[in-house]
């Protein structure tokens, strides 16, 4: 890719496949500079030499001489898309892409109803809208965790080979493995190009999606895929290990040393790609993610404030592990505390390596998700702890309810959005605490009935 000065500079990241239309062959890959030979000068009949001519700067091409340039595109019959492309192939051209790339990714795009005549919500998916006891039920199934543990054993070579390599366990990658995608059997058959190209129509996340579609670019450009190979999941995430293209243009690894990172048919350069990501994150080797716990009477459950202390003082105070005859191993000094069902659920020391799974998808319900399929594709099962799925819990109007009202009580709980995250819990925490109820944070009916009567 050659850049040169031209218009604006855009934004960063996008997603995955779509059918090419021919193009002239007079539209070459490289591109066609523009410029006005400076005027001759005839000299005056005096002594004095002549004067030095100006350079003229060469002009910033026109919309529509780039449209020349760019060439049209084939109607989607979809007027708001088109328009948008044309638009985006231009700003592209700008920021240095051939011709050629620019048209491989954007010809044949088709608009996706899922972006353009309906909401792609996210708290209607399932890490957000379920409650975390049945979204576990199926992520953390025992068809997922046998199947797991099939997969780990088939490529034991390989996992052990990327472990030594970058520090991951072979099983917290087969978990991604299987959380993504089933393990290599739902990859999604969406073209990425046409998924990334109707979300930035769409408009809420327009910087997002072009930014995507520019590594798109980025990724033919480099060699490292082919155009026929891009297919995504409805959102433009790729391969077995579902990838943005902007995460696999950044991290994405040939482990199978063929010249290309194929995340879609080689499990090796997909689960390769994931350690290295995780690697680069900031991954803890030897370190879990979690680690199952009970509490002892009578704590103080508003220490489960996301804050991290120190593994003696979680000691000091009672706290016991499950499974394990240690908190923690001894390379961890600090670890959260966390109650995702509240008071009467199982409870959780979070470490380092949480985080970094969460690099993967923001969603506490997803990290936990993975965490716990690790633990179980190893043999040890987690959690032990039931779950109190007869707890009456919040509708996700109810919540915006308790928000708004969190709010403008004082309690900042966020924006109003149905998704009783790490904001919302908080807020609703300290509101416990200060009028001296147990504080867990968990929003069940009689705590908004307790926020909406302001005591």
């Amino acid at each position: 890719m050659r850049f040169t000065a031209l218009t604006t500079v855009l934004m960063a990241s996008a997603s995955l496949l779509v059918a090419c239309e021919s193009t002239s062959e007079s539209q070459a890959n490289e591109r066609t500079e523009v410029y006005t030979p400076a005027p001759t000068r005839t000299p005056t009949t005096t002594t004095r030499p002549p004067a030095t001519p100006e350079p003229q700067a060469t002009p910033t091409p026109t919309s529509s001489s780039l449209s020349q340039i760019i060439g049209p595109f084939r109607s989607s019959g979809h007027a708001a898309l088109d328009a948008w492309r044309d638009d985006f192939a231009q700003r592209a051209y700008g920021q240095g892409f051939h011709v050629t790339t620019i048209r491989s990714v954007l010809s044949g795009i088709e608009p996706m109803s899922i972006f353009l005549e309906s909401r792609a919500d996210i708290v209607h998916q399932s890490e957000f809208s379920k409650p975390i006891w049945e979204y576990l039920d199926s992520a953390v199934s025992s068809s997922r965790i046998s199947n797991g543990r099939e997969k780990l054993a088939t490529d034991a070579s390989l996992f052990a080979d990327l472990e030594r390599t970058y520090g991951v366990p072979g099983e917290y990658l087969t978990a991604i493995w299987g959380m993504e995608t089933s393990y290599g059997q739902v990859k999604g058959d969406f073209d990425a190009p046409s998924a990334l190209s109707s979300m930035a129509t769409e408009g809420r996340r327009r910087a997002f999606a072009e930014g995507e579609l520019l590594a798109l670019m980025r990724i033919l450009d480099r060699g490292d895929a082919k155009r026929e190979w891009l297919q995504a999941g409805w959102a433009g995430a790729m391969g077995h290990t579902q990838f943005m293209p902007s995460t696999y243009y950044a991290y994405a690894v040939d482990w199978t040393g063929d010249g290309t990172i194929d995340v879609w048919n080689a499990r090796a350069d997909a689960l390769a790609s994931a350690a290295n990501y995780l690697s680069k994150s900031g991954w803890r080797a030897g370190e879990p993610a979690v680690r199952e716990v009970t509490l002892p009477p009578a704590f103080d459950y508003s220490l489960a404030d996301g804050e991290e202390r120190t593994i003696p003082i979680w000691g000091t105070l009672g706290l016991e592990p499950v499974g394990y005859t240690e908190l923690a191993p001894g390379t961890v000094n600090k670890a959260e505390l966390w109650l995702p069902a509240g008071k009467d659920g199982p409870a959780f020391l979070l470490f380092t390596n949480f985080r970094m799974i969460k690099t993967y998808n923001r969603a506490d319900s997803y990290a936990l998700a993975v965490s716990l399929l690790a633990e179980n594709i190893a043999g040890r099962a987690s959690p032990s702890a039931a779950w109190p799925r007869d707890i009456d819990r919040l509708s996700i109007e109810e919540v915006k309810v308790l928000q708004n009202q969190l709010n403008q009580l004082g309690y900042n709980a966020g924006v109003v959005d149905g998704i009783a995250g790490r904001g919302t819990r908080k807020a609703l925490q300290n509101f416990q605490a200060d009028r001296r109820m147990m504080a867990d944070g968990y929003p069940t009916q009689r705590a908004l009935n307790a926020v909406l009567n302001g005591r």
